[in-house]
């Protein structure tokens, strides 16, 4: 039975991922391997046999069953179409049939036992496909709807056709037989069936690692000592002593290693139980003890597969944020390059045309009419607007880049919100405004790069003369928060709503402002804030419309 499920990767091929509505890719095997369902076949044979050979607890019925889950995992994993669908079903039942008539069951028995066993599997195909076609268990919602569908379900109808027919042909107790045909299905899809499904080429390529693959044996290996010295080699109430072992294993494999943990108690603890061994042993008498076991894997030890589950869609959300976050890093560097060359690309022409410009201008092309001095004027003043833009665009991208390099090192705030101050009032639109530095305390000395930070003051100051000059006072304040320098640039003008403030860092957005008189292009912000992350700072805004507006930036204090 595990050498077939070992192999199911290169047995029932690679198979190839098919989109569905929960977006995680379901296994669909590709063509070739058409000697799976003989196989499979065959190993149910096997496991009828033993199962009633070794494994009845309530008269002619078993309470350990692999068949079920071994041909359920295999036809799900296999599947080609309808007449493959036929081709399977019609192998596995003689499977089933073979191996009830080598147990010694009577030809009524084998064709009550076979109809059964064949309901039982096809419901079970037929629920999986329509609520869990992806057959995936590695998220809690595609476990647990594999586990309602197959396992809960799907043995329900089976188990009340073997209870009424057996006590119709034998006179058994109906609610016994079909208590135990239940359980033991159940038991068989929850575990080998899951086990099928996870043991794939992906999830065992994990462990391909001499570490990994030893860790794995050592888990699985001492988890079976355990369950052996717990079910078969003493009596003591403690039949949960291995699941803090199972988690670890939930944690460490994840969900192939879960499922065989899962199927090595379950065996140990059916087991030792039919055998009268164990903590069952003085308690209960005959099948009840095999009950009580199938209780304790159920309900006790199979929850932990859902432990598993969400670990694994935990990974893979994960995995695809990491994969977010190198597609954006990569789409930013590549933004960044062509910003880069756009940026070169547009300063040469662009020092032409002003230098032409001011030749024109200036009479030494010629002589010039008021009109055409105006016209070269707004010709250089445009194309000083471009230069600005080009040289905004290239430290934007040296920023992004990680190109800028910053020098951190004792910067007295006070005199550069002074300096910033006395350039800003040589500025034309600041000839009606009243700038003033405000000082809180002495000795306001903060680690950062000077010009850069100068750079960054100056630009916050710029667009409070620009924006918020209609209040007609622009204030730079520098004060100490805890163990930083905190400076504020506060106007009086017409402030900010919520929904601008939270699109203001975005480069070249000028929240409307796009078709205004205000010159602008929307970067000075974004870049803004790319030089005082670099200085380990922060920035920000806090405004209310009508009321102006104070941006922020906190940097650590020298």
């Amino acid at each position: 039975m595990s050498h077939a499920l070992d192999t199911s990767q290169p047995l029932f091929g690679a198979g190839t991922p098919a989109s569905t509505s929960t977006g995680t890719a379901a296994r669909v095997p590709g063509p070739g391997q058409p000697m799976a369902p003989v196989f499979t076949a065959i190993v149910v044979l096997v496991l009828v046999v033993l199962s009633l050979t070794f494994a009845r607890s309530a008269g002619v019925v078993a309470a350990l069953w692999g068949a079920a889950g071994v041909a359920l995992a295999v036809w799900l994993r296999t599947s080609r179409g309808p007449l493959y669908d036929l081709s399977f079903g019609g192998l596995i039942a003689a499977g089933i049939a073979a191996g009830n008539l080598l147990a010694g069951n009577s030809t009524a028995l084998t064709l009550m036992f076979t109809a059964a066993n064949m309901l039982e599997i096809c419901l079970a195909v037929l629920l999986v496909r329509r609520f869990a076609p992806t057959l995936s268990l590695d998220s809690v919602q595609g476990a647990c709807r594999f586990l309602l569908a197959a396992a809960v379900v799907a043995p329900l109808p089976s188990a009340v056709l073997a209870g009424g027919m057996l006590w119709w042909m034998t006179g058994a107790d109906f609610l016994e037989t079909a208590r135990t045909w239940w359980f033991a299905h159940a038991l068989s899809i929850a575990v080998l069936s899951s086990l099928g499904l996870a043991l794939t080429g992906r999830d065992l390529a994990r462990y391909r690692t001499p570490a990994r693959a030893a860790e794995a044996v050592l888990l699985l290996g001492t988890l079976a000592a355990l369950s052996y010295a717990v079910f078969f080699l003493q009596q003591l109430p403690i039949t949960f002593a291995p699941m803090p072992l199972l988690l670890l294993i939930a944690v460490r494999l994840r969900m192939p290693g879960v499922t065989v943990g899962l199927m090595i108690i379950s065996l140990l603890a059916v087991g030792g139980s039919m055998h009268g061994l164990g903590p069952y042993a003085l308690v209960l008498e005959g099948g009840d003890r095999a009950l009580m076991a199938e209780l304790l894997v159920l309900f006790g030890y199979l929850p932990i597969m859902l432990v598993a589950a969400l670990l694994e869609e935990r990974d893979r959300f994960a995995e695809r944020a990491h994969l977010g976050q190198v597609r954006a890093e990569k789409a930013s560097a590549a933004k960044s390059r062509l910003l880069a060359n756009v940026a070169h690309e547009i300063k040469s022409p662009v020092g032409g045309v002003i230098g032409i410009g001011e030749l024109w201008k200036g009479g030494q092309l010629g002589p010039v009419s008021s009109s055409q001095a105006e016209m070269a004027d707004m010709l250089v003043r445009t194309a000083r607007q471009v230069e600005a833009l080009a040289l905004d665009l290239l430290d934007l991208a040296q920023a992004e880049s990680g190109a800028v390099k910053v020098e951190l090192r004792p910067t007295d705030v006070t005199g550069v919100l002074e300096d910033v101050r006395r350039a800003t009032a040589l500025r034309p639109d600041a000839k009606d405004i009243q700038l003033d530095v405000v000082s809180e305390s002495d000795g306001l000395v903060a680690l950062a790069d000077s010009q850069r930070l100068t750079q960054v003051i100056a630009n916050l100051a710029s667009n409070a003369v620009k924006y918020g000059g209609s209040g007609g006072v622009v204030v730079l304040r520098a004060g100490r928060i805890r163990d930083q320098v905190r400076i504020e640039v506060v106007d009086r003008g017409r402030g900010l709503s919520v929904e601008k403030q939270t699109q203001l860092f975005e480069p070249f957005n000028r929240l409307g402002l796009e078709r205004s008189t205000v010159e602008g292009h929307g970067i000075g912000l974004a870049l803004a804030k790319r030089l005082v992350e670099l200085q380990g700072g922060s920035i920000g805004v806090t405004s209310t419309l009508g009321q102006g507006a104070t941006f922020w930036v906190e940097l650590p204090a020298a």
